[in-house]
């Protein structure tokens, strides 16, 4: 649950072609996050809004996050073969990688249960289909809403992680979060999609030089 905590990025934007497929292009997205206790609250404030730029091309994604507070992080996802590359840069980990097959198992599901909402949401000109998920897991409580466009052919590493339950790609999504009588909520909207070529080589399966390898992806 973790992954699905600590991957929520990406959003899309409308540009002049709301009912067009698009299947490459440049994806930017805005999360903030919130929490009714005080300290965090206050943690939450320093960090700010952390913004995401994904680029995306057929079946394969790249997602690049920059906060002053949080550093760098960047993911690289091949949606044929499910493997996931994040590499981040920061004061508290240093330059660190990790790999991992995002293919969810049963025991990743279990716990997890998406139900297709009747609800529809128009977002930047994109009519989205409402999905609603809950999970509870090692003692935390998640309810997330998600709204999802057929629109926009990109991968997505929450979509995967749910085992494919979710069909389309999100454009909004909001989850509350509950662990040890604390409440935190963490949003991502919509900003900008562009469509656009994207070279090949933003999709290079490889760390930069200078980066060691962690097992810890969970921690990261």
């Amino acid at each position: 649950m973790k992954k699905l905590i600590f991957a929520l990025v990406l959003a899309v934007s409308f540009t002049g072609f709301a009912q067009d497929v698009i299947v490459e292009g440049i994806v930017k997205s805005k999360q903030t996050m919130t929490s009714d206790n005080e300290q965090m609250q206050a943690q939450l404030a320093m960090v700010g809004d952390v913004l995401t730029t994904t680029y995306f091309k057929g079946n394969k994604t790249r997602s690049e996050t920059f906060n002053l507070m949080s550093g760098s992080t960047t993911t690289i996802i091949d949606g044929d073969t499910k493997d996931m590359l994040m590499y981040m840069d920061n004061q508290m980990t240093g330059k660190v990688y990790a790999t991992e097959n995002i293919t969810p198992t049963e025991k990743d599901l279990e716990g997890v249960q998406v139900t297709k909402g009747t609800g529809t949401k128009t977002i930047l000109g994109y009519t989205c289909q409402e999905y609603n998920v809950t999970m509870d897991k090692n003692g935390a409580k998640v309810n997330m809403s998600v709204y999802v466009t057929d629109k926009i052919e990109a991968m997505n590493s929450q979509v995967a992680q749910l085992g494919q339950q979710i069909e389309g790609f999100p454009l909004y999504m909001k989850m509350d979060v509950a662990q040890a009588g604390m409440a935190l909520t963490i949003t991502n909207e919509v900003t900008e999609v562009k469509k656009a070529e994207v070279a090949d080589d933003k999709f290079i399966m490889k760390a930069p030089e200078g980066y060691t390898k962690t097992d810890n992806l969970g921690g990261m």
